[in-house]
């Protein structure tokens, strides 16, 4: 319910700022956009728990819960068809034990900062629908992290590699409704410290993402350009 909440309160915040632009500001030519997300963050999460001195614990496992959050998107339009994208969100987070080690339970809570930037290819000549593919890098603070029952726990920031993939629909005015995925392949070490216990853990996550999306000259917010340059 809190993120619902926080939610719509971003939409409100967008349409808010949207508002606040000079009139007529929208522009499906433009060169920046802004996208109000709800976002499912499901890791495709595996590890390996081991004890400190010693090795890898036979069978043991990690798992992160999957998460429903708000999200914000920043793109910049270079070209009619090239963009960069910056996509990000804070997360509450947590690990489970798994396999051999599943009576553990859950052992972290956490929260995230995992801000990714990606190069995008937009596709045109579709009409309102305008698809588009991206690749880039994801990097993951952790912080406030708990090992509850366990005591300490450090979590190593992260960088992986990101695919993306997305479409805008444009519904007029320079409003749009998105739909995105985005697949990143990235690791962590975490460290129980007083626990005596150590773990790799392959996040993996899959992003998917949906909400309204608003695009304008960023020229506007000082006044709009004597001659404007459609980019798409």
């Amino acid at each position: 319910m809190q993120q619902m909440k926080r939610l719509i309160g971003a939409v409100a915040l967008l349409a808010g700022a949207a508002a606040a632009l000079p009139a007529q500001a929208g522009d499906d030519n433009g060169d920046f956009m802004v996208r109000v997300l709800g976002t499912v963050v499901d890791p495709d999460a595996s590890g390996k728990v081991s004890t400190v001195p010693g090795g890898v614990i036979p069978g043991s496992d990690a798992g992160v819960g999957t998460e429903v959050i708000p999200a914000l998107t920043l793109s910049y339009f270079l070209t009619k068809n090239v963009a960069v994208e910056l996509f990000c969100c804070f997360a509450d987070m947590h690990a489970d034990a798994k396999g051999s080690i599943a009576n553990l339970g859950r052992v972290a809570d956490f929260w995230v900062f995992p801000p990714a930037l990606t190069l995008q290819y937009h596709f045109d000549h579709m009409g309102a629908f305008k698809p588009y593919v991206g690749a880039g890098l994801q990097y993951i603070h952790f912080f406030d992290e708990s090992g509850n029952q366990y005591g300490r726990v450090n979590i190593d920031d992260a960088v992986g590699f990101t695919l993306q993939a997305g479409a805008d629909v444009a519904i007029g005015s320079g409003w749009y409704l998105n739909a995105d995925v985005k697949k990143t392949w990235i690791s962590t070490d975490v460290n129980w410290v007083d626990a005596g216990l150590k773990g790799n853990v392959d996040i993996d996550p899959w992003i998917f993402s949906a909400g309204l999306g608003y695009r304008f000259n960023i020229e506007d917010i000082f006044g709009r350009r004597p001659a404007p340059v459609a980019l798409k």
